[in-house]
């Protein structure tokens, strides 16, 4: 199942063709690097841990080197729920040195999974936890939208009718935001249609749950859509998410939007009481990807055509910008610190290969961070208000897959592979594929072991510089 929610780097694979080898230049390294004390999170006795998995940017590294997620046990699944390695997982908060298993749901014979997606910095995380009933039609086990307060007690925030329910996001008031089914029919839902691939199910809406009333609101859809879903909420209230804006499919199925498969009209929302469309780029498919304490969002559109995207930036003052790429025919922006400073990746002039890319607050050209030697690609993930900005470097078109790739971090002007600014790391390589950079400097990073196996990994920075 998990593999079905996987969208981060699936669209770089429309551009697989585009990306032909080219030589570069050995890149000095002059400006000073923070170096790290590095810690592996571990998991529950199984072989992975998870740090990324709804698809969109989460926020799993709070302050202080707060971490949550979802790790393997050494239980074997017999629903295979944890797809592919079948093992039992469950959403966990690592902090001050302790893996603290967070717990699912109960029912199902304690054979149930979970996993977290975001933590504030209250230490309140949320996620989704299987339920131990077994949906009729597709044989796999509901979800419900779950919320663990600061000691790891796990509520069940229900649904709106229906049988699914995902908790995305929560702010530093306990305000919740995600996607839950209500009871009315629709061919287009995102729990059925376009995780599973099956025709039928019923509406999900984006909602808002709040602590005060301990209940879930719909906060509707776009025009004449019947489905949204949200990501996104800030500490001032305001929520960011998608929604269809009319109930019949407009475009072919794109790998942001549908899971390849035909959907209606997919734009961005931004609602602070009241939905507001944030539009596209000419396309029929735009997503946002993260939304920042004044209320600007990034996020990804398809151009006219449906076939090349790029980043966006919104406010409700300036309104939709296009943010460009160095040359090339496409761009994802991915990230964004509470200046407006956006990252992503984008295709170079040619469209060989694609780099990571800044785009500062208030421009909408990029500046491309290049890449090192060896390497012909890189993406960016993360920054924080100092401009610093984590990443990935491969060798792959496809993006960045654990097997083939290193993690990267730049600041002041200047790019280094962060295996390099680690203590010896004898059988781990930190490859970047799902990275995170908090306030303080500290980075969360994706790593592979020798035998194969994906663990998380916390970068601390040493105070002796």
């Amino acid at each position: 199942m998990k593999s079905r929610f996987l969208m981060r780097f699936s669209a770089i694979a429309l551009f697989a063709a585009l990306a032909l080898p080219v030589s570069l230049a050995a890149q000095e390294h002059a400006a000073l690097h923070h170096h790290y004390k590095l810690i592996d999170i571990g998991t529950l006795g199984g072989p992975n841990f998870f740090v990324q998995w709804s698809g969109y940017p989460n926020h799993v590294l709070g302050t202080n080197g707060t971490v949550t997620g979802g790790a393997d046990s050494s239980l074997v699944d017999p629903l295979c729920w944890n797809n592919p390695d079948c093992f039992l997982e469950h959403a966990v908060k690592w902090q001050g040195g302790v893996l603290k298993d967070l717990g699912a749901l109960p029912g199902g014979n304690d054979t149930n999974d979970s996993q977290a997606f975001w933590i504030n910095d209250r230490g309140q995380t949320v996620g989704l936890s299987t339920t131990g009933k077994l949906d009729p039609l597709l044989k796999v086990p509901f979800l419900h939208a779950v919320l663990w307060n600061a000691q790891g007690t796990i509520h069940d925030l229900r649904t709106l009718g229906g049988k699914y329910s995902i908790s995305q996001a929560i702010n530093s008031q306990g305000q919740v935001v995600g996607t839950a089914e209500n009871a009315i029919p629709d061919p287009y839902n995102f729990f059925d249609y376009i995780i599973f691939g099956i025709s039928g199910g019923t509406q999900n809406r984006a909602f808002l749950w709040d602590p005060k009333t301990r209940k879930m609101r719909d906060l509707g859809t776009l025009k004449t859509g019947n489905d949204s879903s949200a990501q996104y909420v800030n500490d001032r209230g305001q929520i960011a998410g998608w929604s269809y804006t009319n109930a019949t499919p407009s475009n072919p199925g794109t790998s942001w939007c549908g899971n390849n498969h035909a959907v209606p009209t997919t734009d961005p929302f931004f609602w602070d009481g009241k939905m507001h469309d944030i539009g596209s780029l000419g396309g029929n498919c735009s997503i946002p990807t993260g939304l920042n304490k004044g209320g600007q969002v990034i996020g990804i559109s398809y151009l006219k055509g449906d076939i090349y995207t790029h980043g966006f930036r919104w406010d409700k003052t300036g309104g939709l910008k296009d943010l460009l790429t160095p040359g090339g025919n496409y761009g994802v922006a991915f990230g964004i610190n509470d200046a407006g400073d956006a990252v992503g990746w984008a295709a170079i002039t040619g469209n060989v290969p694609w780099h990571a890319v800044l785009w500062p607050n208030g421009k909408t050209t990029p500046t491309d961070l290049g890449v090192l030697a060896g390497y012909l690609y890189s993406a960016a993930n993360a920054i924080n208000s100092k401009g610093q900005i984590v990443g990935c470097l491969t060798n792959n078109a496809n993006g960045c897959t654990p097997s083939v790739t290193a993690a990267f971090l730049w600041e002041n002007g200047d790019m280094v592979d962060l295996n390099t600014l680690v203590p010896p790391h004898t059988g781990v390589q930190l490859t970047g594929g799902d990275d995170y950079i908090n306030e303080q400097g500290e980075i969360l990073t994706s790593g592979t072991l020798s035998d194969g196996d994906n663990h998380a990994f916390l970068l601390i920075p040493k105070k002796t510089e």
